[in-house]
């Protein structure tokens, strides 16, 4: 009788231990499936004209040395606040600058009269998204998981967010 309770508790000791083992190796995997980041999204007006932007058109955009699109239509940056995912792609592939470079940046623009503002800043993505909508010359970024039907989204160097080659990951 004895020798029948060891080999039931052995059994159900195995059984724990392929249960744990089993569920390590899905939550690496889960883990690992989620640390990969999202693409960034450049987002336009559906009415605005442009479909396409080279990286170092969108650089020229965001540092405000480009100020018009086409048809004189004046470009309106919106941009997320300091801390968010978007800002620090942004300021690490389209910037190339920390935030206090970015900060500097803006300020000397200013003084110079190159710009009378920094880009403005919204809070969300989806007042990024509400601004791009209601504004005809907006242009914003956001991460390419808040992507929605009607969105106009601007393919970089001929890529959207997702495919190989994207810049703005």
């Amino acid at each position: 009788m004895r020798k029948a309770a060891m080999r039931k508790a052995a059994k159900i000791g195995t059984w724990f231990t392929f249960a744990f083992v089993l569920s390590m190796v899905l939550v690496s995997r889960s883990s690992a499936q989620t640390n990969t980041t999202p693409d960034l999204a450049v987002i336009v007006n559906p009415k605005n004209a442009v479909d396409s932007l080279s990286l170092n058109d969108l650089v020229k955009i965001y540092r405000g040395e480009r100020q018009y699109w086409k048809g004189n239509l004046p470009i309106v940056l919106l941009f997320r606040p300091p801390g968010s995912y978007e800002r620090m792609i942004a300021l690490r592939v389209i910037f190339q600058m920390t935030e206090s470079q970015y900060k500097q940046y803006w300020v000397s623009k200013i003084m110079r009269a190159e710009a009378t503002a920094p880009p403005t800043e919204l809070f969300s993505g989806g007042m990024t998204k509400e601004g791009v909508m209601a504004i005809p010359g907006a242009i914003g970024c956001i991460s390419a998981t808040d992507l929605r039907p009607g969105m106009k989204v601007l393919h970089i160097d001929g890529h959207l967010p997702g495919e190989a080659n994207y810049p703005l990951h």
